[in-house]
């Protein structure tokens, strides 16, 4: 049996992500953690040029969602306020940074 959100929406006071998955759990993923760990070649690139003690800081826009798309049945996409918009979360992908600590 594969993995699905059931249900994807903001928190009521718009700082993380809800999940609610097939098998019945629940996650909660700080958008600040989605944006620190976009999947898209740009994000991935521009963190391999830091130094491993790198601390990435978003202004305000960086960090809250203008949508949610979905794409097919194995992922979402985000559009931030400040137009990024190429990271594809696959929904593995969701449920591995919600469990991860941090």
């Amino acid at each position: 049996m594969n993995l699905f959100p059931k249900q994807i929406k903001l928190s009521e006071d718009k700082d993380s992500l809800l999940i609610y998955w097939s098998d019945n759990s629940t996650n909660s993923i700080s958008l600040l953690k989605l944006r620190k760990l976009c999947p898209c070649a740009t994000c991935l690139t521009e963190k391999e040029k830091q130094s491993p003690s790198y601390i990435p800081l978003f202004a305000e826009n960086q960090i809250k969602i203008k949508s949610i798309n979905q794409v097919g049945s194995y992922a979402i996409s985000i559009v931030w306020q400040d137009g990024h918009n190429t990271g594809i979360y696959e929904f593995p992908y969701l449920k591995i940074i919600a469990e991860k600590a941090g």
